[in-house]
């Protein structure tokens, strides 16, 4: 007989006899019963990880997609069989594919969504940077619009004038402010960027001021 053998996943941590094997309606028991449960994932992996991933991959999913969702698709099966929502109207095989492609199309449609709000953030980013930046080329107001960055603080009025007048890069302002990285100092004059931009929406004299560039 072969000895025991120990796999570890981000799921389970399991020690086995290699060679088990199980039919369909063995396997349902053995998981419903628990008292071959880790037999019973090992076998799992063993016959059907190659051909989960292998269809995560021919989806457009990356080596380590494939791993993650295998993972999440054993601890559902096994959630399913043992509150009785799969009691083997499909094969294993045909069942265990079908969890698989779900949790895929739900992976890739939380992906769409975050890349469509990077695209939004982004796109908007760009907008307001642009405005204001017009706004701030202009030298003869330069001086009334110092003053009118000065209302949205100093921390902001520090930034934009190091970026816009000083034409200071990110890493440059870094060293001169008290911020960690780069990202960071990007977020802080978006948002700069945004309360300025709806000071000069609100704000009359400011918007004036604005109109005379």
């Amino acid at each position: 007989m072969i000895g025991p053998v120990t796999k570890t996943t981000p799921a389970f941590t399991i020690t086995m006899i290699k060679g088990s094997t199980y039919s369909d309606a063995e396997l349902l028991a053995a998981i419903r019963r628990g008292d071959q449960l880790n037999n019973a994932i090992y076998f799992i992996y063993q016959q059907y990880s190659q051909t989960i991933q292998a269809f995560i991959l021919a989806n457009g999913g990356m080596p380590a997609d494939a791993e993650d969702i295998f993972q999440e698709t054993v601890v559902t099966f096994i959630d399913s069989v043992k509150k009785d929502k799969f009691r083997g109207e499909a094969s294993v095989k045909t069942f265990l594919t079908a969890i698989a492609r779900h949790l895929w199309l739900n992976e890739l449609k939380k992906r769409e969504r975050s890349e469509m709000r990077e695209k939004v953030f982004e796109n908007n980013r760009d907008m307001t940077e642009l405005d204001v930046s017009q706004h701030m080329a202009n030298r003869e107001v330069r001086q009334q619009f110092l003053e009118v960055l000065g209302k949205l603080g100093e921390s902001c009025k520090k930034l934009l004038t190091l970026f816009y007048y000083e034409n200071m890069s990110m890493k440059d302002i870094v060293h001169h402010l008290p911020y960690e990285n780069e990202q960071v100092v990007r977020n802080k004059k978006y948002k700069c960027l945004q309360s300025l931009t709806e000071m000069i929406k609100q704000n009359p004299v400011i918007a004036r001021l604005v109109n005379k560039l």
